[in-house]
């Protein structure tokens, strides 16, 4: 029988610590909302009373009906010399009304003496006393050991005099907190062993930052070492280099070691679950990512495209559907006929190894990634491509010209762009001005086109970037632009190379446009 674990999201604290990560009270509340349904058992809102925001979220977090995760509110132990029941800070945690309240309390002789300035005795008194007062307010408390291995290192005895303190007040759980994420692999299985023996598994956690690029590693070096618990972020976000990544570890937990936990039922959400969170906190997924990452099961050269395609485990570690990714072909210069096909496949062609239009296509794609084109980021250039050799590509429109001017007048930058368009035996000659001069080429393109398309009022230009190709040649060399669109949930990338970036843009652009008329063609085929 597998090992039931904790799961311990504190996103919404630890996680808001890291550098550009900021959530809105909406935002907070759809994230306990998305992790509550995914199956967290506990999820950590922040410092109640600590600023606007978070007074907000626990105000209105009350009125939430979570069918799983109980919410928990984070504070610290009471004053030295003070009494619990007066201790402003433990009230506050109480005035939250959360059923959970997190204390962290210091266990690091350095910390006690230096920072908080007061005995080691008293340390002890403070952690017992308010943690005993707010269980007898018929809250569960979770105790954060902070700096614990550090703490050990300097003084293992009293470090586990403080856990000791925690358990006799009625903590439910002792967590293990390296919060300077330092500690190596074999000195924390080592720590967290000693703790499991004096304590009993189910009442230890771990929770661990990536300081030294370790957070995953010791937070399931942890678990293996029989702690029951484990806190974490989704993604990993959190202060300096970030918290243990939850998105990794569960996979790890529930498919590599004997555990589960009750999300792992839901863990084919794992990799929406990471886009979600991205997406709130207005960053690019990370594209390599374990597990869910774009590039986590994208195969580019042809024999692990092949052996890939007929024994899966050959070059993936895991069915990659097992926590909601899939397998991807990357087609570039490398490619040979079996990774010709398979991303064909991929792009909804059937061919045949044996068909007479691989070897143009492999000659063309080899031809053009020399040139500098690159189509790991732009299938929708690459599926057009193919449907060209294949006979099936469409062209809905001709290009007769276009013309870009860019021009400053008394302290205003603005460009205009020009653009001729036959659709069968019509012509359509628009102008169109904005900020730049590719916003100009995209408004004017569209404008030209959506009286005989009008689905193209739906499509929108979400991302731009330009690589330098040779920049040796200074400004004369080769660029390269890649187009990011997209209407809805739906996102596609083009690509265009010239000497002239105007130029490159254009390509990529008039590509965006075909394969949105390309698609929808398909659709309603």
């Amino acid at each position: 029988m597998k090992r039931a674990i904790k799961i311990y999201d504190t996103t919404l604290r630890d996680g808001t610590q890291g550098e550009g990560i900021s959530f809105s009270v909406t935002d907070k509340l759809r994230i306990a909302e998305r992790l509550d349904q995914f199956g967290v058992d506990y999820i950590e809102g922040g410092f109640p009373g600590s600023n606007p925001r978070d007074i907000t979220f626990f105000n209105e977090a009350r009125q939430l009906r979570l069918k799983h995760a109980r919410l928990a509110a984070f504070g610290s132990t009471r004053r030295a010399g003070a009494k619990a029941p007066e201790d402003p800070q433990l009230r506050t945690l109480l005035d939250s009304q959360m059923p959970v309240l997190t204390l962290v309390g210091k266990t690091w002789l350095l910390h006690v003496t230096e920072i908080l300035r007061t005995t080691p005795e008293e340390n002890l008194a403070m952690i017992e006393d308010s943690i005993r007062y707010l269980v007898a307010q018929g809250r569960e408390v979770i105790y954060d050991a902070e700096h614990f291995f550090d703490g050990y290192r300097a003084n293992a005895d009293y470090a586990l005099q403080t856990l000791a303190a925690a358990l006799r007040g009625g903590a439910s759980n002792l967590t293990l907190c390296d919060t300077n994420g330092g500690t190596m692999v074999h000195d924390f299985e080592a720590i967290v062993g000693r703790a499991v023996r004096e304590f009993g598994g189910d009442r230890v956690g771990v929770h661990c930052h990536n300081d030294s690029g370790l957070g995953v590693a010791l937070s399931l070096a942890g678990i293996q070492s029989g702690a029951g618990l484990v806190q974490g972020t989704v993604n990993g976000y959190g202060e300096r280099t970030g918290n243990a990544n939850l998105v990794t570890i569960l996979p790890s937990l529930f498919l590599k070691l004997d555990t589960t936990a009750a999300c792992a039922g839901h863990l084919g959400q794992l990799r929406e679950l990471s886009l979600f969170f991205d997406e709130l906190a207005n960053l690019r997924p990370d594209t390599k990512a374990p597990y869910v990452g774009a590039s986590a099961f994208a195969h580019k050269g042809g024999l692990h495209a092949n052996a890939a395609q007929k024994v899966k485990s050959s070059y993936e570690h895991i069915d990659p559907a097992l926590v909601g990714n899939r397998t991807r072909v990357l087609v570039s210069d490398m490619a040979g006929r079996s990774s010709v096909v398979l991303k064909a496949r991929e792009l909804g062609f059937e061919l045949d190894e044996k068909s007479e239009a691989i070897k143009p296509l492999i000659e063309e794609l080899k031809e053009l990634e020399f040139r500098g084109y690159e189509f790991e980021a732009a299938d929708a250039s690459l599926q057009l491509l193919i449907a060209r050799h294949l006979g099936r590509r469409t062209d809905f429109f001709s290009v007769e010209g276009y013309r870009v001017i860019i021009e400053r007048h008394k302290g205003e930058l603005w460009a205009e762009a020009t653009v001729k368009i036959r659709v069968g035996d019509r012509s359509y000659h628009t102008v169109s001005e904005a900020a730049g001069p590719i916003s100009a080429l995209d408004r004017a393109l569209r404008l030209a086109l959506e009286k005989e398309f009008p689905q193209l009022a739906e499509m929108q230009l979400r991302d731009y970037k330009v690589r330098i190709l040779e920049s040796n040649q200074g400004a004369g060399s080769r660029t390269r632009v890649l187009v990011e669109s997209g209407e809805g949930h739906s996102v596609w990338g083009t690509v265009g190379v010239s000497d002239n970036i105007v130029d490159a843009s254009w390509e990529a652009l008039r590509e965006a446009v075909v394969y949105k008329l390309f698609s929808s063609a398909a659709r309603s085929s």
